[in-house]
């Protein structure tokens, strides 16, 4: 079976925006706030964070425990590793994940700019260049068999929808409204040339919608 490339739990607003402007070190989805738009995940009983045990059920959870299923890499853009732009003049800064980063494969971080690969518990970090066929068949490789997932940020995946090389996609779409900021679509139905669809609604308010390749 071929290998897949999967974006997974990719949240958006009702019109389509999925991340803020004016990016910082302290707020890494710009004017968006993160919260509104995630709480569908951060509220289930899968998410990596949660220490108290509890959480909800369902078909949320079901999402948020499959996120590492059968992947064995990921495709970053460099401004969902950090805010940092042009050449990387600070390499003490190494993602805002902490010392465990959630992904525990391979990720390729698309930049124009060289720097090293390195490693953060069982996440390794690589900075590539190239377009997105090129460093997919990287990601491929380093996966070994596993399907790849495509991470984010918005830029990112309209790069690889663009380019026709993702296979399928989970979008969440959060019951709240921003009007700004970088949009995935106008509407869903931009990707039916290419995607069946199919749309569930959940208890907590969001939507999701699942496409696969025609």
């Amino acid at each position: 079976m071929a290998q897949l490339l999967r974006v997974q739990n990719f949240t958006v607003s009702s019109d389509g925006i999925g991340a803020g402007e004016d990016q910082t070190l302290e707020r890494p989805f710009g004017h968006v706030d993160p919260v509104r738009l995630h709480n569908w995940a951060f509220a289930t009983a899968s998410w990596p964070g949660r220490t108290d045990g509890g959480g909800s059920r369902g078909i949320d959870d079901y999402f948020t425990r499959d996120f590492t299923h059968n992947i064995g890499a990921e495709i970053m853009g460099r401004n969902k590793f950090g805010p940092q732009r042009g050449p990387w003049e600070d390499h003490e800064w190494q993602g805002w994940w902490g010392d465990e980063p959630p992904f525990r494969t391979p990720v390729f971080v698309m930049t124009h700019y060289s720097r090293p690969s390195f490693t953060l518990s069982d996440t390794t970090f690589h900075f590539v260049e190239g377009d997105p066929a090129t460093v997919l068949a990287r990601a491929r490789e380093a996966a070994r068999g596993k399907d790849v997932r495509l991470g984010g940020g918005v830029s990112t995946v309209r790069q690889f929808l663009d380019a026709d090389l993702v296979d399928t996609l989970h979008v969440a779409v959060a019951p709240v409204e921003y009007g700004t900021g970088l949009r995935l679509w106008e509407s869903p139905d931009e990707l039916l040339d290419r995607f069946h669809l199919e749309v569930v609604p959940s208890p907590s308010g969001v939507t999701h919608h699942l496409f696969w390749r025609r």
